[in-house]
């Protein structure tokens, strides 16, 4: 069939695990998986074994079915999933009637990034976080930017087995506060995620999840229990939008949302505005209204500049200027603390005063250039400033 648009001549997901498939993991994924795994093998603070292969252990949150199918009631796919078969993420597999993750411990991406780069303005500010991710997702965007380790099952990506205890002690080790659960979807790694950020937590290194927000309320409400902040991915305020470009439902992340902000662990959220897909004035209105109706005013909002990427290379970089609209309507609507992310040296980078204006925090890029913010507090007019300003905070 000819090609109409650049949109729908890339190879879809399931496309590309059967050409990885066919052809090897070596040849189907090149440089870019070549240097996402470099990032594992480069950090000498996560030495372990390269992996041959998948790490099997039983998965969490799932149901036994009759012909030892089983239901994953994880996220709210809930695959029905056959024998020797896997879930839609790729990750999760049923042997004989037993659910398995695959990819316990099997890291194929490390890395020590700010944490502004998650992004995360209102937690620790200046600080860093080992971010580290597994193969897999359990949706898929068109515009993924780490679709190379995302859209690949386990078998097809260079990995080494990291313990959990490997990682805390790493952390521990450069005095890193934070780890960060991020790249691919974390929530396909539940198991590792989970028992890392309450091995972490107890030994005094938090743990944030940078995830999609596509998970269901029991496991979200068990791994709140260690998890010392989040950031959510929303996608749009537009079912059509989820179904279309990222093969999923809005409705199941807005129930995650709202059990955020009911378990009152700190979360902020980022939307990428895409040019003619999620950046209509309408949208973003009908977005903050429910934000404000639902989550309430300080719940931080980064709106983000979109550059072609994976199956979405026909459309533009995003107009500064849309970003500047959507900041501005979200701040009318009583949004107290919106950004403009991917814009190195723009003022909306910056944290102000909601009560007084006074500039709290100054960034440049991923960078802190000051941080004026003192127990939490405005220094100008002694506002409480919503966020986790300290290590004993995110561990309390």
């Amino acid at each position: 069939m000819d090609c109409l648009e650049n949109i729908f001549c890339q190879p879809t997901r399931r496309d590309l695990l059967r050409l990885g498939v066919a052809c090897g993991a070596a040849a189907t994924l090149g440089r870019g998986a070549s240097a996402v795994a470099q990032d594992v093998a480069g950090t000498d603070a996560l030495e372990g074994p390269e992996l041959d292969g998948v790490v099997r252990k039983e998965a969490m949150f799932w149901e036994k079915l009759a012909e030892d199918q089983v239901k994953c009631v994880l996220c709210p796919r809930e695959c029905v999933v056959a024998d020797v078969e896997r879930g839609y993420c790729g990750v999760r597999e049923n042997q004989g009637g037993q659910y398995q993750t695959l990819v316990y411990g099997a890291l194929c991406s490390a890395n020590i990034d700010p944490i502004e780069k998650k992004p995360l303005f209102h937690y620790l500010p200046g600080t860093k976080a080992f971010s580290i991710a597994t193969a897999g997702c359990n949706i898929e965007c068109k515009f993924c930017q780490n679709w190379q380790i995302s859209q690949f099952r386990p078998e097809q990506v260079k990995s080494r087995a990291i313990t959990c205890d490997r990682l805390i002690d790493a952390c521990r080790k450069r005095k890193i506060p934070t780890i960060a659960y991020t790249y691919s979807e974390p929530v396909i790694f539940y198991e590792y995620m989970h028992d890392a950020a309450r091995l972490g937590r107890e030994r005094g290194v938090g743990s944030v999840m940078i995830s999609n927000g596509y998970i269901q309320e029991k496991p979200l409400r068990q791994l709140c229990q260690h998890l010392t902040g989040v950031k959510i991915d929303f996608k749009a305020f537009s079912e059509k939008f989820y179904a279309e470009t990222c093969v999923g439902e809005l409705k199941p992340v807005l129930a995650t949302l709202e059990i955020l902000k009911d378990i009152g662990i700190w979360f902020e959220l980022v939307v990428l505005i895409i040019p003619t897909l999620n950046d209509s004035a309408d949208e973003i209105r009908r977005m903050s209204k429910w934000i404000m109706d639902h989550l309430g005013p300080d719940v931080p909002i980064h709106f983000t500049r979109f550059h072609p990427t994976y199956r979405i290379t026909n459309l533009p970089r995003t107009p500064v200027s849309t970003l500047e609209r959507s900041r501005q309507i979200a701040m009318d609507a009583g949004i107290r603390y919106v950004y403009a992310g991917n814009v190195p040296n723009h003022p909306g980078e910056n944290t102000y005063c909601h009560n007084c204006q006074h500039e709290l925090i100054s960034r440049m890029g991923f960078r802190v250039a000051s941080n004026a913010i003192r127990d939490g507090q405005c220094p100008k007019c002694r506002t409480k400033i919503p966020g986790v300003w300290s290590q004993d905070r995110a561990l309390a």
